[in-house]
């Protein structure tokens, strides 16, 4: 028998040694990298199934931490916490049906004036296409024409429609959720976080109310400050076109507001619109106009506005902001392209209070002081 436990103990120590040398130890680094992928891939695969509910209490998150000071200062003023949750939540509603309503309206008032000169643009790029080097003829324009027809009047493009009907119903859904969702977390967000935190007791407790903290301090910070360069770039860009007599410019403007809250490329695709409305509606002359005021808008936000209002509440490098912008677009289209940037925001600054009010997590702890410019 002790015979057979020495033989077993040598068994063991060349077990060890054999996962103690260099190859052992990143074989256990890959096993472990390969499990931590696989858990997060499950995780991703089970929130782009359930959408209809992850994106509303998303959306609902960061609202709520957007206004969570006005709430709070509602409360110090005496005013009951039920009554100061309604006055957010409605106040919030009309607002969002006030800015629906008026685009709806302008739109619709504008839209015989957008249409003929749609047509007349179409007819001016035809022009533009017959002189160019190579030859397109009118029959091959035609048919272009005829193969659009059939697309819109062909059996795919009515399964489109039901799809379309389909989604509607989805957001409409999704919508009431929000609201419902955001309901509670304004009337009870610390609560339902504490209710969370239950399981954790001493040091890991400490860290979840901090990660909280933090996580609301930033998400509102970014949704406060980008909705302030936002109004900013509407209010610039659309009194421009006001000026020019672009039709739909109240849209337009709400158009680049919205547009704002995606980093780095939404202030482009607005300008892009706003250039193309102007040029099938006023001309060339205009639309070089409007690309110099969305050029000027641009930079007094990046130059101004994002340094000032921003850089509190959004320190992360461009390619993050990038790559993080990519991968919410991949997963969610354009509302992961919205929320992508403030949770990636949200996980770094959860990361830098992890082992301390001002102490990051280790790994992420500077390892050589900051260089000071001279």
């Amino acid at each position: 028998m002790r015979g057979a436990g020495a033989g077993g103990d040598a068994d063991r120590g060349r077990a060890a040694r054999m996962w103690s040398d260099g190859a052992g130890r990143l074989g256990t680094r890959a096993a472990q990298i390969l499990a931590v992928l696989a858990v997060t891939a499950v995780a991703i695969f089970s929130l782009t199934r359930l959408t209809l509910v992850v994106i509303p209490v998303l959306l609902a998150l960061v609202i709520a931490s957007a206004i969570s000071p006005l709430i709070g200062w509602m409360r110090r003023r005496g005013v009951p916490s039920m009554l100061a949750t309604w006055i957010a939540l409605i106040g919030i509603v009309v607002v969002l049906g006030g800015v629906i309503w008026g685009v709806v309206a302008t739109v619709m008032n504008q839209w015989d004036t957008l249409r003929d000169s749609a047509i007349d643009g179409v007819g001016e790029l035809q022009d533009l296409i017959s002189g160019l080097p190579f030859e397109i003829t009118e029959d091959q324009i035609s048919q272009w024409q005829d193969s659009a027809m059939g697309l819109l009047t062909s059996s795919g493009f009515s399964s489109g429609v039901v799809s379309g009907v389909s989604q509607t119903a989805n957001f409409v859904t999704g919508a009431v959720l929000m609201v419902v969702v955001l309901f509670f977390f304004l009337k009870d967000g610390p609560g339902i976080w504490e209710f969370l935190l239950r399981p954790f007791h001493g040091e890991s407790y400490e860290r979840g109310r901090r990660v909280g903290a933090k996580t609301v301090s930033t998400l509102g910070g970014y949704v406060r400050g980008t909705a302030a360069v936002a109004a900013v770039d509407a209010i610039g860009i659309g009194l421009g076109l006001w000026i020019l007599g672009v039709p739909l410019a109240l849209p337009l403007g709400v158009l680049v507001f919205l547009l704002a809250f995606i980093p780095l490329v939404g202030a482009t695709l607005a300008g892009v619109l706003a250039a193309l409305v102007a040029l099938v509606t006023n001309g060339f002359v205009e639309a070089l106009i409007v690309v110099a005021i969305v050029v000027g808008v641009n930079q007094l936000e990046g130059n101004l506005l994002q340094p000032v209002i921003m850089a509190r509440s959004l320190k992360l490098h461009p390619l993050v902001i990038l790559v993080a912008l990519t991968v919410g677009t991949v997963l969610a289209g354009i509302t992961g392209a919205v929320l992508a940037v403030p949770i990636a925001a949200a996980i770094w600054g959860a990361i830098t209070v992890w082992d301390g009010p001002t102490t990051p997590a280790r790994f992420a702890r500077p390892k050589t002081p900051p260089a000071v410019d001279s």
